[in-house]
């Protein structure tokens, strides 16, 4: 099992380019599964989700060549529908959380989708309701085999209709909004998310030659086609990434540079950070982080403690809740973080603990954190990280923290971050893979 090994508490230095959007690139690479015509994708990131997806895309006949580091061509004219029957798919799917994209592109182009139960981070529990019932207002028949946890979507043609979300999922709308191209008729989604990711899909489908309105709302409007033709397509810079990297600074007191941020596209997410007291400044299209020996929380209005809380976008998202608690530990204040969306996902607190961090896990949705304001940095420790996210919370924490700290079980992080220690030691970083 791979490990770092960090020695923190050297202040970093430099430029850091984000790598492509992860979370988009799961949907738009699924995408390709919508037509015969060859698409090709630029700034995917090299992470291993991603990869993932392409050699199963690769086991299913999609013709996929790598054009550069980060471009890709797909080609998916042929697809071997009995290759979902097997061992082989059952295992590479069930490995990965992002395969339950591929169901609403085979569902609307061949009428069928498989899928076993995805994988993915053990954050608590994530739904895959909004995906199969959108399916079924469709007019696809739903089986779901709980001996072999392999669910099955049909239909002979899909009608449009109206589809009322009981929640705004990203990949529920993705799925079920590419299943829908194909539907006779009009299609209605009502409460879809409206998060960039999706913003880019509708687009990138859009260029493919579907007929898509209200895109950017949470009323999206589509109206079959019959086929859908090839494109290129650019994936947006990763705005978890962009958030790690500002959390990141700010921890160690570090002067960075994150270029080519796509600002427009961040939301909330800069303004967030202010107000942990991370001061930054917009130079063109690039983030400039200085060096902050002291960040101080702020208050609402009424002077009560500041709450952070996940929300549906334009909200906050719930991927950066972990990067911000991590942020709480060294600022002068008192903070409370909401997660509502995932009842695990703030378990890795009791890592935070152990390093000094003083933080009271009120349940498994809120955690009050009561800032150290730098006067005593945590602690070296050894520690396993338990999801994507939380991983690189902690990778955070060991780079600001005094002595050593070595984090376990790092294949989390290299899950969703592109050759993570290669660029911080080019900012100065004392890190390495063990």
């Amino acid at each position: 099992m791979a490990a770092f090994e960090i020695t923190g508490g050297n202040p970093l230095k430099g430029e850091i380019i984000p790598q492509g959007a992860k979370n988009e690139a799961l949907q738009v690479i699924s995408a390709v599964l919508l037509t015969p015509e060859e698409v090709i994708i630029h700034n995917i990131p090299a992470i291993q989700d991603v990869q993932k997806l392409i050699n199963l895309l690769e086991r299913l006949g999609v013709t996929v060549k790598q054009i550069n580091k980060s471009s890709w061509s797909f080609t998916a004219k042929e697809i071997h529908l009995d290759f979902f029957q097997s061992d082989e798919f059952k295992n590479k799917a069930s490995a990965l959380r992002g395969s339950i994209m591929i169901v609403g592109p085979l569902l609307g182009r061949f009428g069928k989708g498989f899928i076993p139960k995805p994988g993915g981070d053990k954050i608590g529990r994530r739904r895959l309701d909004t995906h199969f019932l959108g399916f079924e207002k469709l007019g696809a028949n739903f089986q779901f085999s709980t001996e072999e946890s392999f669910y099955t979507v049909s239909a002979k043609k899909l009608k449009g209709c109206f589809i009322l979300l009981e929640e705004a999922s990203v990949t529920g709308t993705a799925n079920v909004m590419m299943a829908a191209v194909f539907a006779e008729g009009t299609t209605t989604i009502f409460n879809a998310a409206c998060e960039p990711y999706i913003q880019q899909l509708c687009n990138m489908l859009i260029r493919m030659g579907a007929k898509i309105k209200g895109v950017g709302s949470n009323l999206l409007t589509i109206d079959g086609v019959n086929e859908l033709h090839g494109c290129e397509h650019t994936l947006l810079p990763d705005m978890i990434e962009v958030g790690s990297f500002i959390g990141m600074a700010a921890m160690t007191g570090s002067e960075l540079t994150i270029k080519n941020v796509c600002f427009q596209h961040l939301g909330i997410i800069p303004r967030t950070f202010e107000r942990l007291g991370v001061k930054y400044q917009l130079i063109g299209d690039d983030i400039f982080i200085p060096s902050q020996p002291h960040y101080e929380v702020d208050t609402f209005i009424d002077g009560s403690i500041l709450t952070i809380a996940d929300a549906p976008w334009p909200g906050l998202t719930p991927d950066l809740l972990s990067i911000i608690l991590v942020v709480a530990t060294q600022a002068k204040g008192t903070v409370l973080i909401h997660q509502k969306m995932f009842e695990s996902r703030l378990f890795f607190v009791d890592k935070l603990i152990d390093m000094g961090a003083q933080i009271i896990l009120c349940d498994p949705h809120r955690a009050t954190v009561i800032g150290l304001d730098k006067q005593i940095p945590l602690r070296g420790i050894e520690m396993t990280s338990p999801d994507i996210r939380a991983g690189v919370s902690l990778l955070i924490a060991a780079l600001s923290a005094s002595g050593k700290s070595t984090i376990l079980n790092i294949d989390q992080i290299d899950r969703g971050y592109q050759d993570i220690d290669g660029r911080l030691r080019a900012l100065g970083a004392d890190i390495r893979r063990v």
